[in-house]
């Protein structure tokens, strides 16, 4: 590691790149590196991102904040855990304007084909729309659970668009930072965070996260982790799309004497995968599943959207993107 050091403020020579981390965990390539290429640069970049626009910082103030969520087909969800949330972030910020954008080209249309038409935009057609209506900062807030490929997309998009604005930056997901260099513990934040049922004896809690096949699929194994340091052996992670898989382990709660099991989502809505794969009537489905191997099984439909103690973490990462629009 000694071409990099851990630095408390991006250099001038970095500034079109600027990088505002809430715990100042971002990182610069060492003094000695002489002329860094634009890669190297680029690859410093962690935490909140954020850009000036130096041709453009004459612009009046007119400011922005764009919620970006996958989204959802069901509107209970969409209103409880995505709406919710996205009203806690304008309660917060007043003298700006949030929009909620769905980053799921396929939930906008099937919300139109369901319901007769959709309010919610594109992420790339809702900053368009603020381009067209001379809004000048924005700040855009992940309600993404873990950087994924999702939360790529976000990254991909501050980067494509944000030389269109005088100021743009880009929040970190729920969870992002694990505790490592001295920052802050995402992780264990929101493993603390979630309502989780008492502990019983011979009742096993599986909380059930959507997976994916990018490496950030390796944040279910750190949130594993934490739960050990909680003490709570007794609940177990896994996904619908990615690893652990519910077959990996299923069978061997036998061995520990469960014989209950409460199945959770971990997922900022209940939808179509909380109530379907998870909680659905069909043979496939997990409760079913679980059913046939011999367990009781109850099943808890809410989504981490839905708890105000969540939601106040959303504003938190929200607050941390419109802090960089003012550095």
């Amino acid at each position: 590691m000694k071409h990099w050091k851990k630095f408390l403020a991006v250099s001038v020579a970095c500034s079109s790149l600027f990088i505002a981390a809430p715990t100042d965990a971002a990182y610069q390539l060492n003094d000695e590196v002489a002329n860094p290429p634009f890669a190297l640069k680029m690859a410093t970049q962690i935490g909140v991102l954020s850009y000036k626009n130096p041709e453009m910082q004459n612009r009046a103030d007119k400011d922005a904040i764009v919620v970006l969520s996958f989204g959802t087909t069901f509107k209970d969800q969409r209103a409880k855990a995505i709406d919710a949330t996205a009203a806690a972030i304008q309660a917060a910020h007043p003298n700006a304007k949030v929009f909620t954008a769905f980053t799921s080209h396929i939930v906008i249309k099937h919300i139109a084909e369901q319901e007769g038409s959709c309010d919610y935009m594109t992420p790339e057609e809702t900053l368009k729309h603020l381009m067209r209506e001379g809004y000048t900062r924005v700040a855009m807030v992940s309600l993404d659970v873990i950087p994924g490929i999702e939360y790529k997309y976000d990254v991909a998009l501050f980067h494509e668009y944000k030389s269109q604005f005088k100021a743009m930056s880009l929040g970190t997901p729920l969870m992002y930072w694990q505790g490592q260099e001295n920052q802050r513990d995402d992780v264990k934040q929101v493993m603390e965070t979630i309502h989780l049922p008492k502990r019983k004896k011979g009742t096993a809690v599986l909380l059930m996260a959507h997976g994916t096949p990018d490496p950030s699929n390796a944040y279910y194994s750190v949130m594993q982790n934490k739960l050990r340091e909680m003490k709570r052996n007794d609940v177990h992670i896994y996904t619908v799309e990615g690893w652990p898989r519910l077959e990996d382990f299923a069978g061997k709660l036998k061995m520990h004497k469960v014989d209950k099991i409460v199945l959770m989502p971990l997922m900022m809505v209940a939808g179509d995968h909380a109530n379907n794969d998870m909680a659905g009537d069909e043979e496939d489905s997990h409760k079913k599943i679980l059913e046939g191997m011999g367990f009781t099984v109850t099943t808890k439909l809410h989504g981490l959207g839905e708890s105000k103690r969540i939601r106040d973490i959303f504003v938190e990462r929200a607050n941390e993107a419109w802090d960089a629009l003012n550095k």
